[in-house]
């Protein structure tokens, strides 16, 4: 049965219009809690939701929300017109590095822009943002015209608004998580206002509030570095960076070209953090052996070394001269721009003789990624040709369509559904390029090679593998665990359900991307970054989950830094700082559980604060804030059968993340002989960088007294790797 709960009518033709369906609706109130408009409330006599047309503005919020699809909203979505995107290409392009995007020209733009925001009660933009920026809050800062608290606000959560409010790719993130976007419109500008906010406050340099009790270095001083490095000095700690190219930023530095960003925003991070006391040694290049030595001199070590190998197709003719990958192309020809050199550039490329043969350089381009746009539209205003191949269907392509009609309007042909198949030359040197058509049907599968196909044959001088980077091999083996798949598993946390961002997820806005899933997914990012891999060594961005994003890596390396600090590592001995102590436990008949809670008890009257949960709600996020675990299952099976931890416990125990040296005590309870389950137990927590200190096995009756001596037992143990402390853990 189907029954409209309207108390008023609609009061045009024009607005949308709200059905709730009272057979379905069980008065959860998620809608009505959810609504940003005040468009639903509650019937008190029957307790379903009923709603009110003229409040409504469309944005199917409730509908996305309600757990029993028991409403439906028909007619327009009221989000009104956004802002275009001002985008000017100079007239001339060679040699010319002006930045092509502009933001937002004036105040009334922005109080325009700023006036179409819902201040939704549960944003779903906010989960869509990779930093997690209060993005309501500085919106309605800005509608109050105070430029300060929005930038307050954003300083909360990120220290690169300036940088990542170009770079960012804001319809797969904040954007396209937008209500409105969820809802098929356009919505808010969420970067050009952030940008606004940027480009009119300076983002002022760290707080710095060094003591030098804690020495810190970090390995890379690219956004992953820049995170880390600000939230550290700003936490009290001694920080030193070590980057091996000449200058800092890394792919902010050399990557992305003046034309997206200017130099001068790209250069700010670092300008703030060197005057804030950070210490930081360019042309140091840190390698496996490199990374113990760091280790034996600082308290602890961040390593944001990003993705700095070039990913190279193996074809023939690959290994000519005049076949160089991006970072070549992109390093040499930004200082020639920047010098103005650009002959210098076309002999060092040995193309400047073209000119006298009456014809511009081609420089064929592969791939036709974000990387290989910066290419292209660099080999422009180096006055060459540019053509872009990518193997991809362009639907299912991996630039941002604007990037791509960037290009295009610039002048680079792309060709997508086309692969190389072999690079031929003269003398040595690249001449032509043989191209073959592939076909590709769906996303989640390869395209196909059509070999029947004939080749065809491009005449090029350069090519340039441009397809994308790769974290270093050489450091894997001193990273373990990584890298780490941005993929969130098993059923979602309810509080992602019920925010509506992982329904209705793939707009037309957000180029169809799945942004509720890719934003789940980067939590698992963040929240492992949060954790050691190893004791007293984090790693963020690319070196923790491969290529990713400016704003990920600079989250990520915040997140680490935080983490840190509340640890507070020590170089000279194991150190348990803040004394966090999570007790969880698989129970079945819940007397495991009430062994539990008596371990906690007793550890909370040594004066440690205590946590008590079951394996079920116990996540990256519960360990990034433990430093000491403690463990406890019931044993399943018999002496005759297979004996061992609970199936829930082991289910746990095979999807934890590295634990990094962190402390780990572990208890059985049994009726009969537990055999070997706390030796499964340890080998699991071993096998993820734990250190065992004490394991019981705790037959069931005389509970009380068993947990007090095991609590013991966990305290002593945790002594014993701690060393000689001024004042002991559990000493009250």
């Amino acid at each position: 049965m189907t029954v409209t709960m309207t108390e008023k009518q609609s009061s045009g033709a024009g607005r949308p219009h709200v059905e709730v369906l009272v057979d379905r609706c069980a008065g959860c109130q998620e809608c009505v809690v959810r609504c940003p408009v005040d468009a639903l409330d509650m019937d008190v006599h029957r307790w379903v939701a009923v709603a009110d047309d003229d409040r409504c503005v469309g944005c199917r919020q409730c509908v996305r929300t309600c757990p029993f699809s028991a409403i439906t909203v028909s007619g327009p979505v009221l989000a009104g017109a956004r802002l275009a995107t001002d985008v000017t290409h100079p007239e001339r392009l060679v040699g010319d590095l002006s930045e092509v995007r502009h933001g937002l020209r004036s105040w009334d733009d922005a109080l325009a822009e700023a006036q179409r925001c819902l201040r939704c009660a549960d944003p779903t933009c906010v989960r869509g943002c990779p930093a997690h920026n209060d993005i309501p809050g500085f919106i309605s800062a800005i509608a109050d015209q105070d430029l300060v608290k929005a930038h307050q606000v954003l300083r909360r959560t990120s220290v690169l608004p300036d940088i990542c409010s170009r770079v960012c790719n804001q319809a797969a993130q904040c954007e396209g998580a937008c209500t409105w976007s969820l809802a098929g419109e356009a919505p808010v500008a969420i970067g050009q206002l952030e940008r606004f906010v940027a480009d009119n406050y300076e983002t002022p340099p760290p707080e710095c509030s060094t003591t030098g009790e804690l020495s810190v270095g970090v390995v890379g001083a690219g956004p992953g570095g820049i995170g880390a490095a600000w939230a550290l000095v700003e936490g009290g700690a001694s920080v030193t960076v070590y980057e091996r190219d000449p200058e800092p930023g890394g792919l902010l530095g050399w990557g992305i070209p003046d034309f997206t960003l200017p130099g001068a925003v790209a250069d700010r991070p670092w300008r703030q953090l060197q005057r804030a006391g950070v210490e930081l040694r360019c042309g140091v290049e840190i390698d496996a052996d490199g990374m113990e030595r760091l280790l034996s001199s600082h308290d602890a070590v961040i390593v944001a070394t990003g993705a700095s190998v070039p990913a190279r197709l193996a074809i023939p003719g690959a290994d000519l001269d005049g076949v160089i990958d991006a970072t070549t192309f992109l390093k040499t020809a930004r200082s020639a721009l920047q010098t103005t050199d650009l002959e210098a550039w076309l002999t060092a490329m040995d193309l400047d003789g073209l000119t006298q043969l009456g014809r511009l350089g081609h420089v064929l381009v592969l791939g036709a990624g974000n990387t290989a746009m910066d290419v292209a539209r660099t080999a422009r205003r180096m006055g060459l040709n540019a053509t872009c191949v990518d193997w991809l269907d362009e639907q299912f392509a991996l630039a941002r369509p604007d990037e791509l009609a960037e290009a295009r309007d610039e002048g680079v042909t792309i060709r997508f559904a086309s692969t190389v198949a072999r690079i031929e030359g003269d003398g040595g040197r690249v001449r032509r390029a043989l191209l073959v058509p592939t076909r590709q049907e769906r996303a989640d599968r390869l395209p196909k090679v059509l070999q029947r196909m004939a080749a065809e044959e491009l005449e090029i001088d350069l090519v340039v593998m441009a397809m994308g980077y790769r974290a270093d091999p050489a450091l894997r083996e001193a990273l373990p665990g990584t890298p780490v798949r941005r993929e969130a598993r098993g059923v979602p946390d309810r509080r992602w359900v019920a925010s509506g961002v992982l329904a209705n997820p793939a707009s037309a806005f957000a180029f169809h991307n799945p942004v509720g899933v890719l934003a789940l997914g980067r939590e698992v990012g963040l929240e492992t970054a949060s954790l050691p891999v190893r004791e007293r060594l984090w790693v963020v961005g690319d070196a923790l989950v491969g290529p990713a994003t400016v704003v990920e890596a600079m989250a990520q390396g915040r997140r680490a830094a935080t983490a840190l600090l509340a640890r507070r590592p020590s170089r000279r001995r194991f150190s348990v700082h803040s004394r966090r102590v999570l007790v969880c436990y698989a129970s079945h008949g819940g007397r495991t559980a009430e062994v539990a809670r008596l371990v906690g008890e007793e550890l909370a009257d040594k004066g440690l604060f205590v946590r008590v949960l079951p394996v079920d709600r116990v996540g990256t996020a519960e360990l990034a804030e433990t430093d000491i675990l403690v463990v406890g299952s019931w044993v399943k099976g018999l002496v005759v059968a297979k004996v061992g931890p609970a199936p829930e416990l082991r289910a746990w125990l095979g999807a934890l993340p590295r634990l990094g040296g962190m402390p780990v005590a572990l208890f059985c309870t049994f009726d009969v002989h537990p055999c070997s389950t706390l030796e499964e137990m340890g080998a699991a927590l071993t096998a993820r960088g734990a250190r065992v200190v004490t394991a019981s096995g705790l037959r069931r009756g005389g509970t009380k007294m068993s947990a007090i001596a095991f609590a013991r037992r966990v305290l002593a143990g945790v002594r014993e790797l701690e060393g000689t402390l001024s004042e002991p853990i559990g000493s009250s």
